[in-house]
């Protein structure tokens, strides 16, 4: 795999580590959990013979280091991250953006703050899930995971959280369905994800699944957007947010490899994907 370029961008409050990769329009990646630029170097090596692919650690993750580590987190901010690279690595012209999950998020706001400057943006089952019509039952699996989180621990708040996100009807299932098995590269990467998770669940789930986006703006802007979910997520609560939206902007939803981690364990596959999205 080819070493990237490698540097650093202070942003308000933080300090983001960045990599960048290939030649051509720029394509900037922005990753979702507790992934960062690590988690993407696959999909961007591939990716980099048609574009200059930007990854990045999201501010408090991996080598984004923030100047108050228990400062509040915000989807405009990660947002304005975002914008930050563009205008550092894509001055004046407008860009291509893809985002998973969380990422994705960030990759909607991006969007409607700052149109101008996204030419394309690609999300996967960004977890809005505040834009659901059982919006409430959502906003207190948060605050039951918020809540267990800071009493019990980090798995205990897990499990109620893994239990939210399931299968409508997964709880009747006789057995648990079998997991994927992750590629070297992705189960190499194990330790990390460990070791952000308190982070992710503490900060970035009650920011990111609270978050609203202005719809209005959405579907004024829905040209320049593509909406994306897994093939395998049909009914878990990660999906549910994209399909709704497809079908509120009157847009066809974008089948990718996999489920909500498809990029994780179907990483050929999904990046072929996202090429042929980008081109259409």
């Amino acid at each position: 795999m080819t070493a990237p370029t490698t540097g650093t961008l202070r942003v308000n409050g933080a300090t983001l580590h960045y990599e960048v990769r290939g030649r051509g329009p720029l394509l900037l990646l922005i990753p979702g959990g507790t992934g960062g630029a690590a988690s993407l170097a696959e999909v961007a090596e591939d990716l980099a013979a048609a574009y200059t692919v930007a990854t990045y650690d999201p501010r408090g993750m991996g080598g984004s280091a923030l100047d108050d580590p228990e400062a509040e987190q915000s989807v405009a901010e990660h947002a304005d991250d975002a914008f930050r690279l563009l205008e550092l690595l894509s001055p004046g012209e407008p860009a291509r953006v893809f985002g998973a999950s969380s990422g994705g998020i960030a990759a909607l706001h991006l969007l409607t703050a700052h149109h101008g400057r996204v030419l394309r943006a690609v999300v996967h089952e960004p977890p809005v899930v505040m834009v659901l019509p059982d919006a409430a039952e959502h906003r207190r699996l948060l605050a039951r995971v918020d809540e267990s989180f800071r009493t019990e621990g980090l798995m205990p708040a897990m499990a109620i959280f893994a239990a939210g996100l399931r299968k409508e009807g997964a709880e009747d299932a006789p057995e648990p369905q079998p997991q994927p098995e992750l590629p070297p590269q992705a189960a190499a990467r194990t330790e990390q994800t460990m070791a952000g998770l308190p982070y992710f669940v503490g900060r970035i789930v009650p920011a990111f699944m609270s978050y609203v986006p202005d719809l209005a703006r959405l579907e004024a802007l829905s040209d320049h957007l593509v909406l994306a979910a897994g093939q395998d997520s049909p009914g878990e609560l990660t999906h549910r947010p994209a399909a709704h939206l497809a079908t509120r902007f009157g847009k066809e939803l974008a089948l990718f490899p996999g489920g909500h981690i498809g990029l994780t364990t179907h990483p050929k596959e999904f990046t072929e994907q996202l090429h042929q999205t980008l081109r259409t």
